[in-house]
């Protein structure tokens, strides 16, 4: 099942709106700076706790006002799920049916959220980062032990970088090896097994999209000629020189290759956008058939800077699958994607029902 319902209140341009989703397709129309991205900017903030945006939280809260609010309701197989946010200049809260979760990962139990905007391309062209959050999220979603792992490494790792810091001997910052290896084993291997897993699909996904044979692999972020502890070893001078752990996890690096080459070397931006798409439909296809609740996939015109060719590709492959489909476009139609089953207009961050029959 998916998300139903939603309602914003103070989010970038958008004052008040409330609008209902259809389980399949809701196609969203409206000219340009008229707050199409910032309705799927709120729903991708429902399900992540972050912006896709910005990291300046103050920049989603409407000018004038103290706080934003985001509220769902997630229909799921078993039961209805109210999943609410608030955010403020202080930072952002969570509630789910009433309650304060542990951390903002939870969220994305109830509304898992990926999104295919203008700016995909930022997951191929920039650094590593942003690829171990893309696997961190597939991983979660795969083996939700996961987080665990993830949760006691990053303890860990803070741990240990404040001894480094602040220059401690050798005995004190070791203190912190032990957590940090056996977290940080755990959730490599976890990392490890789901780019095997998305693999096969995203090389096929790949060759439709691009024409070209695209290989992924997973870099631990040591020398595979070490184990975690060597490496740490191995590693201790350069720790202290820097002041914090330079191996580990979390330089842990997703490589990306298009017929054998890696694929800063060679691709264009529609290429980019093309590759970071096929990724994300991959992660897409690898959710699990039994979790309660199904992914919604957002599109943010995904007209823009696409020949029609390719567009039409993008559009095979993503209605292939059984997800949530949320789509903003210039025009009151999308026939490629078939007869939407919701259909809004927004105009100075107003927005209306539209006539589903016509898509306008």
């Amino acid at each position: 099942m998916s998300l139903s319902r939603l309602q914003v209140t103070d989010f970038r341009c958008l004052q008040s709106a409330q609008i209902d989703l259809d389980r399949r397709f809701t196609l969203i129309s409206g000219p340009n700076a008229s707050g199409k991205t910032s309705l799927l900017e709120a729903i991708y903030v429902l399900g992540r706790g972050r912006s896709f945006r910005t990291r300046r939280l103050e920049h989603l809260i409407r000018h004038g006002k103290e706080r934003f609010v985001v509220f769902g309701e997630v229909d799921t197989a078993h039961r209805r799920v109210n999943v609410g946010v608030e955010g403020s200049r202080a930072g952002i809260r969570a509630r789910i049916d009433g309650d304060t979760p542990p951390s903002l990962a939870e969220l994305a139990l109830q509304l898992p959220v990926q999104i295919i905007d203008p700016e995909v391309h930022h997951l191929i062209e920039e650094g590593p980062a942003r690829r171990r959050r893309f696997l961190d999220w597939g991983t979660f979603h795969v083996e939700q032990s996961f987080v665990g792992h993830w949760r006691r490494y990053q303890q860990a790792l803070r741990q240990r970088n404040a001894a480094l810091k602040k220059r401690q001997p050798r005995s004190v910052v070791s203190v912190w090896d032990t957590d940090l290896v056996r977290s940080g084993e755990l959730l490599s291997d976890a990392r490890a097994r789901y780019v095997s897993a998305l693999s096969p699909s995203a090389k096929l996904i790949g060759e439709k999209l691009l024409g070209m044979e695209l290989a992924l692999s997973y870099r631990a972020g040591w020398s595979k000629e070490l184990t975690l502890p060597e490496a740490l070893n191995q590693s201790w001078n350069h720790d202290v020189e820097a002041g914090a752990t330079q191996i580990g996890p979390h330089r842990a690096e997703l490589a990306i290759r298009l017929d054998g080459a890696a694929v800063k070397d060679r691709v264009s931006r529609g290429q980019q956008k093309l590759l970071a798409a096929a990724l994300l439909i991959a992660q897409i296809r690898l959710f699990p058939d039994d979790s309660a609740v199904q992914p919604s996939l957002l599109l943010d015109d995904p007209a823009a800077e696409l020949d029609d060719d390719r567009l039409a590709g993008l559009i095979h492959e993503v209605s292939s699958d059984a997800v949530q489909l949320i789509v903003t476009t210039l025009h009151g139609e999308f026939a490629a994607f078939g007869q939407p089953g919701r259909c809004y207009t927004v105009a100075a961050g107003s927005i209306e029902p539209a006539d589903v029959s016509r898509g306008t």
